[in-house]
């Protein structure tokens, strides 16, 4: 759960960034809004004026803090990045023997057509039907909807499964149906064969 936490608090970071962009915006607003109180106080304004006045200069700040947050999203958006950091918790369904092999030197990598990022694994469970579950999650750091999910397991080979996401997708609360592997590489004889075996489903977080 640790692993899961941590892709929490990246996402959590990602928006508390965006928040303080927007209230640095604000405060700069309430700092010219209260220096031309000031300034209209000295210069022997009535109240209605000073009031009248601050508004329109707290409008105008206000106005231009949400243009300068606005410009930022639409250019990280232009970038491909997710500056909210979503992230996919899955569940690999495997044959319990392929999933001995899961070590140190296990490596789960999620290929984009813009980067590649590694996942966490979370943990392995068992099945009755004499399968197991590895469990893992990543961050989806760039919009795109170019995603392969490639488990690397020493010695019984490489497993690729296609994320079927939108290239900007929303959370969900359950996990979306089983899909199979789209590509098996295995030193194993009947790896093919046996494709039906190996299946994936997620959520995005």
């Amino acid at each position: 759960m640790n692993t899961l936490s941590s892709l929490w608090t990246d996402s959590a970071d990602g928006q508390l960034g965006i928040w303080m962009s927007a209230l640095s915006g604000v405060a700069a607003a309430l700092a010219v809004a209260l220096a031309m109180t000031v300034y209209f106080r000295l210069a022997y304004r009535t109240w209605r004026d000073i009031v009248r006045h601050g508004l329109a200069v707290l409008a105008a700040a206000a106005l231009l803090a949400f243009v300068a947050f606005d410009m930022r999203h639409a250019a990280l958006a232009f970038l491909g990045l997710n500056p909210s950091k979503p992230a996919v918790e899955f569940e690999i369904r495997m044959p319990r023997e392929t999933l001995t092999a899961v070590s140190a030197d296990t490596q789960i990598e999620l290929h984009t057509d813009r980067n590649q990022t590694l996942a966490l694994v979370d943990g392995v469970s068992d099945l009755s039907d004499g399968r197991a579950v590895l469990r893992g999650a990543v961050a989806l750091n760039y919009r795109t909807a170019d995603r392969m999910l490639v488990v690397s397991l020493p010695g019984k080979g490489t497993f690729e499964f296609r994320l079927r996401l939108a290239a900007e997708p929303h959370r969900s609360e359950q996990f979306g149906p089983w899909h199979l592997a789209d590509r098996i590489v295995s030193p194993l004889a009947g790896a093919v064969a046996q494709q039906d075996a190996y299946s994936i489903r997620y959520r995005v977080l």
